[in-house]
């Protein structure tokens, strides 16, 4: 793919990518629903989760700078096996996360047009709550989103930096109209659901922190990728979560948690501290970053659908890459028609706990890969030192899952504790102490090895036990789908891939020593 993007565009897209649905949409829903006016609390947790995963995703995007993102760093480190499933996961995040954003799109259109709520849905009777309110119009925005993605991704970035200058002007207004209207009572009671509260509010929105990975993908389109990713993804994203920070507190200081509508909050806060005018102001930017979210995500999705395609995992005609546009068109599509499916049924909260667990799973995975990364090298590393680092990992994993089903089981317990946070402790401990690093980066890694990575897992896993049951159960349902699929389906399609590359380089060798022996 052409190589026009810098690290200015990078931040840019940064910001296109994931302010959009999860500030302005969910913000509203997890603070009436779960953590009250403690929403900038569960910001916090999820920022904090999310810059440990960034740090991963940078290290892996310098060093591996190509287009398939968490799919071709995976299938590098773990096998195609576990890359296949982070593969699955990271489609059903396209797919749900399009579908979500443009379902939002449609909330708060019909906020600017002062509709009621659900007005511009069409409502199905016969079909069961969540999927019977039908979304002609979040189906319009995706394909306008996809068809400016396929003419050009340079044109895309320019629209994108418009657009998300606007987005950036309106959330400055909001924070600075929003506290000139904060009222402190509004703070009280803080924890209405308890901590427990708090992370089940975060686990949900940790998909406003979701598109960061869209810009590893672009590696491939960088410039530079050793000084370009990594200050337009940290640089990025630690802007974006001060943002999200003071953004939740200045909606929890303008209304109680009991008031704060569930759609378009920030607009009805507005109108409801007598700013008729501003919600028309905050409908339009947040139009405007759910608008960008859409392009930015329709450019990262597709280049993650080309690279797996390109592994013959799906059909490799999804990785075919238009010639005058320079733009996977065939994987832009598969996206485009599977979210337009998914966003005229589905609402809302159904699709945002599925993301989040899918997410949250493909960042685990992300960060141990990291360890393995720094920790392994094929015929290098002993037996010993390969048989030690398994013990560690699954340690690391197993305590995690420990002190979130603890967590889950006994919120306000503290004896569970005792055994699983040591264990964690000294499993990372011990890989620091024990083992050697086999590989240094050779431009920018994540610092403090291996506790980042470490802490990343167990923090995403944490975030993951705090989500209800019902989002695990569609998990497992889509993870089995994509396991039969592996089976009978990609395991032999990737084998016929490797074996006939292999074939063609045993040909090539071959060429090459007749025309030795034989000389000119």
């Amino acid at each position: 793919m052409k190589k026009c993007l810098n690290w200015w565009d990078l931040i840019w897209f940064g910001f296109g990518a994931v302010i959009g649905a999860g500030i302005f949409v969910l913000t509203g829903q997890e603070a009436h629903n779960h953590a009250g006016a403690a929403i900038v609390l569960s910001y916090v947790a999820s920022g904090i989760s999310a810059m440990l995963s960034v740090f991963c995703y940078t290290e892996f995007a310098v060093e591996v700078p190509a287009a398939g993102g968490s799919f071709a760093y995976l299938r590098i480190e773990l096998g195609d096996f576990v890359a296949f499933i982070a593969a699955g996961n990271i489609l059903l995040e396209c797919v749900l996360g399009s579908a979500a954003v443009s379902r939002s799109w449609t909330s708060y259109f019909t906020s600017l047009l002062n509709r009621p709520k659900d007005s511009l849905r069409i409502k199905a009777h016969h079909l069961k709550d969540g999927y019977n309110l039908l979304d002609p119009i979040a189906v319009g925005v995706l394909v306008i989103s996809a068809m400016i993605a396929m003419i050009s991704t340079r044109k895309t970035s320019l629209l994108n930096w418009i657009a998300s200058a606007v987005n950036i002007g309106v959330i400055i207004f909001v924070i600075v109209a929003g506290f000139s209207h904060a009222n402190t009572s509004n703070l009280t009671p803080f924890l209405p659901y308890g901590v427990k509260g708090v992370f089940q509010a975060s686990a949900i929105l940790y998909f406003a922190y979701g598109g960061f990975d869209s810009l590893a993908t672009m590696a491939e389109e960088t410039k530079n990728p050793p000084k370009d990713i990594p200050i337009g993804l940290i640089g990025s994203m630690s802007v974006i979560t001060v943002i999200y920070c003071l953004m939740a507190l200045s909606l929890s200081m303008m209304q109680k948690y009991t008031d704060i509508d569930t759609g378009a909050a920030f607009s009805v806060a507005f109108q409801k501290v007598g700013m008729n005018w501003a919600k028309y102001v905050v409908a339009f930017g947040a139009l405007k970053g759910m608008t960008t979210v859409l392009l930015v995500g329709r450019l990262g999705q597709a280049r993650y659908i080309a690279h797996i395609a390109r592994s013959h995992m799906i059909p490799p005609w999804f990785a075919l890459v238009h010639p005058k546009t320079g733009t996977p068109i065939n994987a832009t599509l598969l996206i485009t028609i599977s979210s337009a499916c998914m966003a005229f049924f589905t609402s809302l909260d159904v699709l945002s706990s599925l993301i989040s667990v899918s997410t949250l799973f493909v960042f685990v995975m992300i960060s141990i890969a990291l360890l393995v990364r720094r920790y392994y090298v094929r015929g290098v590393t002993t037996k010993e030192n390969q048989l030690k680092l398994v013990v560690f990992l699954i340690l690391i994993v197993a305590s995690s899952m420990g002190i979130s089903a603890y967590w889950g089981l006994k919120p306000n317990g503290w004896i569970g504790y005792t055994g699983t946070v040591p264990v964690w402790f000294f499993s990372t401990l011990g890989m620091s102490y024990f083992l050697t690093q086999q590989r240094k980066p050779r431009f920018w890694g994540v610092p403090l090895v291996p506790w980042l990575p470490s802490l990343s897992i167990a923090t995403n896993i944490f975030l993951m036990g705090s989500l209800e049951y019902e989002a695990f159960i569609r998990f497992g349902i889509c993870t089995l789908i994509m396991l039969v699929y592996y089976v009978f389906f990609g395991l032999h399609s990737t084998y016929d891939m490797a074996h006939q590359q292999e074939k063609v380089q045993t040909i090539n060798v071959n060429h090459k020593e007749t025309a030795r022996i034989e000389g000119p």
